[in-house]
């Protein structure tokens, strides 16, 4: 099985690389792995998953990163799957209510590859195997810091994470028919702008450790 990890930065996954180039380490893990670091937001990562796409389509996308939180109740350094996301600033702020593309009918909500407006991961048995919280994420491309955007967000979505890559993986991995996880471990909660809060530390420790196990579970 060809496996592609893919993270937005090299930080992110920094543990996990340097458990990959021990060879003695990754010798027992019957698939090939391939690593791409995608670049920040939902652009960049369309174009270079799309791009390594074809230049070797996988059997298997595994993303992996760390993402805000809306729920003050998850510790940080809690790691999480995503089993749906969505784009929520492809919208527009109007008589006081957020509406989406779908709300204002610019786009049908069932158009393929979305299903009511969200892009669900349909690997549910694969979801359960990760033995992680499946939770609900959002994408946007301006991290949120307002309370008026918190509350709307929450409204409409309800989300658990929020992420500035998790829908361009759902989008191209449901158009390409490529099985795929998102796993996010929660580094801060929403609206939190001193970053002396921030727990990025744990959150990547977390992350690479839930990474190394997943991969090793497949």
């Amino acid at each position: 099985m060809n496996c592609l990890i893919v993270a937005a930065t090299a930080q992110e996954i920094a543990p996990f690389l340097e458990y990959y180039r021990n060879a003695k380490k990754t010798e027992h893990i019957d698939m090939h792995l391939d690593v791409l670091i995608s670049g920040i937001g939902m652009t960049a990562t369309t174009y270079h998953l799309v791009k390594q796409f074809s230049i070797r389509k996988p059997d298997m996308v595994v993303q992996a990163g760390v993402a805000g939180c809306f729920d003050t109740s998850l510790p940080l350094g809690t790691v999480v799957a995503i089993k749906q996301d969505t784009i929520a600033d492809e919208s527009v702020v109007e008589l006081k209510n957020l509406k989406t593309l779908f709300d204002l009918k610019l786009v049908p909500q069932n158009q393929p590859p979305y299903k009511n407006g969200w892009l669900i991961n349909p690997a549910n048995e694969t979801l359960k195997r990760t033995k992680l919280k499946a939770v609900k994420g959002i994408s946007v491309n301006q991290i949120t810091t307002s309370k008026q955007m918190i509350r709307f967000y929450k409204e409409q979505f309800n989300p658990v994470t929020e992420s500035m890559e998790g829908a361009a993986l759902h989008y191209v991995c449901l158009s390409e028919n490529v099985p795929f996880l998102q796993i996010r471990s929660i580094s801060n909660y929403i609206g939190e702008r001193n970053k002396k809060k921030w727990n990025m530390a744990d959150s990547i420790a977390g992350l690479n450790k839930e990474l190394i196990r997943l991969l090793e579970s497949l």
